[in-house]
């Protein structure tokens, strides 16, 4: 007879995607499991997603969610600092972390014939967490250095002050890794309350992809994760927060840089993870700036040579995103130049329906991309995982299907109703031009001039690589 926590629950049904059986089930404690099998290659990725991140802080606790991932690997009841790394190099495995606005996550990947260490290390560290205060103190002058990494970097501190005016009370203005004096004045006693609240099976979802069997899987899972208490589920209702609001016209922020260089990055609030305007906004995207033959590329950087390059970044997140621009002016070229060409461009898309010759090459770019992140269970892990903790994992099911429906006229429906001038934040960030600016630059650092592909997001730990992101 099967006891409580044995029990399972199938309460998600079964679908397929990119060639795997994807199963969801449940254990009794809260834990929801998706089983996605794929017998391609001898591989199995494990990830534990936790639906939290820097938008669930509260103001003093600022930079806590990605602190907390760096200590989950210095030490829990079973596996000492150090040792995750250790058994995964013995292993032949690789695993890390990373932290967004809205969540939390932990993966590994491992051969087939012994991927279930990753379960025995993530149940161990769900609860047994030990936040050693020595261990503690050590890590935070960590993260603090790599906050200082990245307030040398132009395109971060720009993007960071966009994004501030973009959300000016709701906590997505925040950078996640937080600001230096909310993480001085973090105390260990504060990250165990964090951690008390919010990892536990009732806020966590589990994503076991690969060369897998669902039952036996799942059994491990109930053998690892069974006896866990459920904890407090997470609910939007505990953390209060204002809600994002409509931009009351155009905004605009400036910076200067010890460098030559003139950077623009403009941001507009923009849609939820899975709405329709979603999938409007991954078309606009790759119409702007989705290789050689995009509107920006094609217009801007090579036939005007207004700019080195330019990109944008459809940027969804659970309450509400935000789509980027970045350009970089080039030689010779001034700000309002580059900024014209650029507003140039957003206000075609606005005013004329794209052909379907060109949208048909926007979908078919978005179609590759989608089958070349599928390649690899990890990916399959993270795309799965984060639509389970953002929206719904059945969400990622869909996504070419939503994209391929939306038409022309929806494309420019949103963009007029999202991409315009007085929804938007606009940032530039121009050289200082006194001397001891350029001897600061000859003395300290090689500045980072290429532009970002996406904003700075979602914060890694810097230890072991990642094949692929899901989402450019």
């Amino acid at each position: 007879m099967k006891t409580k926590t044995q029990r399972a629950v199938n309460s998600g049904g079964t679908a397929m995607k990119a060639g795997a059986r994807i199963e969801e089930r449940q254990l009794d404690n809260g834990l929801k499991v998706l089983l996605v099998e794929r017998h391609l290659d001898p591989v199995v990725a494990v990830m534990v997603w936790y639906k939290i991140g820097a938008r669930n802080e509260s103001e003093r606790e600022a930079g806590v969610s990605h602190f907390l991932e760096h200590m989950m690997f210095k030490g829990s009841e079973k596996f000492g600092k150090g040792a995750i790394d250790l058994v995964t190099t013995q292993l032949g495995g690789s695993n890390n972390a990373f932290t967004s606005s809205d969540h939390t996550a932990y993966w590994f990947e491992l051969a087939s014939d012994r991927w279930e260490k990753a379960l025995e290390i993530e149940a161990d560290r769900m609860r047994g967490l030990l936040l050693d205060p020595t261990e503690y103190e050590a890590e935070k002058q960590v993260v603090l250095e790599e906050l200082a990494m990245g307030q040398d970097d132009p395109w971060r501190s720009l993007n960071e002050l966009v994004q501030t005016a973009l959300f000016p009370r709701h906590p997505y203005r925040r950078p996640v890794i937080g600001y230096p004096d909310t993480l001085k004045g973090l105390k260990v006693e504060d990250m165990r309350d964090y951690y008390a609240r919010f990892y536990h099976p009732g806020n966590a979802t589990l994503v076991i992809a690969g060369d897998v069997e669902p039952d036996e899987a799942f059994a491990l899972v109930r053998k690892h994760f069974g006896s866990i208490p459920t904890g407090v589920p997470y609910s939007e209702a505990d953390t209060w927060r204002p809600a994002a609001t409509e931009p009351a016209g155009e905004q605009r922020v400036s910076m200067r840089w010890p460098d030559g260089g003139k950077r623009l990055c403009i941001g507009w609030p923009s849609a939820a993870v899975g709405s329709a305007e979603d999938y409007a906004l991954d078309l606009i995207s790759m119409l702007l700036s989705g290789g050689r033959m995009s509107r920006l590329h094609r217009n801007v950087v090579l036939e005007k040579g207004l700019a080195t390059s330019a990109s944008t970044q459809n940027d969804a997140r659970v309450e509400q995103g935000a789509f980027w621009l970045f350009a970089e002016c080039a030689v010779d070229t001034e700000p309002a130049a580059l900024e014209a060409a650029v507003d140039a461009e957003i206000a075609r898309l606005c005013d004329e329906v794209v052909s379907e010759k060109e949208l048909s090459r926007a979908k078919r770019m978005l179609a590759a991309g989608e089958a070349y992140e599928s390649e690899t269970v990890s990916d399959l892990a993270e795309e799965i995982g984060e639509y389970a903790t953002d929206a719904n994992w059945r969400v990622a099911l869909h996504t070419m299907e939503h994209i391929q429906n939306t038409s022309a006229a929806f494309v420019r429906e949103t963009a007029r109703k999202l991409l315009v001038p007085a929804r938007r934040v606009v940032g530039w960030s121009t050289p200082r031009d006194d001397a001891e600016a350029k001897a600061h630059v000859k003395s300290k650092r090689k500045v980072r001039n290429k532009v970002p592909r996406k904003a700075p997001g979602k914060l890694v730990r810097k230890a072991q690589p990642k094949p692929r992101r899901k989402r450019a």
